[in-house]
């Protein structure tokens, strides 16, 4: 049986105390990683970062806005003084429902910062660290969004269109730096953000939505964060070593099936 073993890397997870990010940070802990969470809501990473080393595993917390440049740069910097950054996962994002006649420039500037500027920080951050001690891996978190029309999303596909091409970007011009740069795009996945937004729009109709939006895969189900964490975990592994510049779609057939 393969394992995949990050014992003695060093990973950096944006968003790592919630939802996919969360998941994120506890498997690549418990296959050995020190895992380094930015996270703009730093009560919920100490608690994340407390589940982790209740279960002997080893992590850290920095309170860090990804859309802040400064900030991103001052963080990791401040980890690599101390370690070899080996992996960086930009998970954090936001998202918007809309289309672009009821999509603001507010919207679209919200949108920007986080979740184009926010993977462009981190990754401007840690590239010279990687390079210097010879490579290193980077994940970002897309989403179908990035590759299908989806109704009233926008601002939203804008975003995730835009860490698409960036990970093709930094794959291609960092291959020589033995830094393997690739996405993950996930279809629905149930978070706590989806139970959030369907409590919010669809009051008393809670059970009814959740089940229809699993429907529209075509798996009848949404993901888990666990499934994405396992996809995650194998593409930041060194047993991923020969993959890079690559889109990985984990959607329960949307892509193809509904195509």
């Amino acid at each position: 049986m393969t394992t995949y073993n990050l014992s003695n890397k060093v990973a950096v997870v944006t968003g790592g105390a919630s939802g996919i990010g969360k998941a994120i940070s506890l498997n690549f802990a418990e296959n050995g990683a020190h895992v380094f969470i930015l996270e703009l809501d730093e009560k919920n990473g100490h608690e994340t970062v407390s589940e982790i080393q209740e279960k002997g595993g080893k992590s850290s917390v920095f309170a860090c806005n990804v859309a802040n440049h400064r900030e991103v740069i001052g963080v990791v910097d401040k980890i690599a003084r101390q370690h070899h950054i080996d992996i960086l996962v930009n998970n954090a994002g936001i998202a918007h429902v809309g289309n672009i006649e009821n999509t603001s420039e507010e919207d679209i500037d919200r949108l920007y910062q986080v979740n184009i500027k926010g993977v462009y920080n981190c990754i401007f951050a840690c590239i010279p660290h990687m390079k210097k001690q010879g490579g290193g891996v980077i994940l970002n978190m897309a989403s179908i969004a990035s590759t299908l029309g989806i109704s009233d999303r926008f601002a939203y596909s804008m975003s995730k269109g835009a860490v698409l091409t960036m990970t093709y970007s930094v794959a291609k011009d960092y291959i020589g730096d033995n830094i393997r740069c690739n996405c993950i795009s996930p279809a629905r996945v149930h978070t706590p953000f989806v139970d959030g937004f369907i409590a919010k729009n669809y009051p008393g109709k809670e059970e009814e939505m959740f089940d229809k939006l699993s429907k529209t895969q075509p798996i009848g189900r949404m993901g888990t964060p666990e499934e994405i964490a396992a996809l995650a975990l194998f593409l930041c592994s060194d047993q991923a070593g020969f993959i890079t510049g690559t889109d990985y779609p984990i959607d329960g057939g949307f892509i193809k099936l509904n195509s």
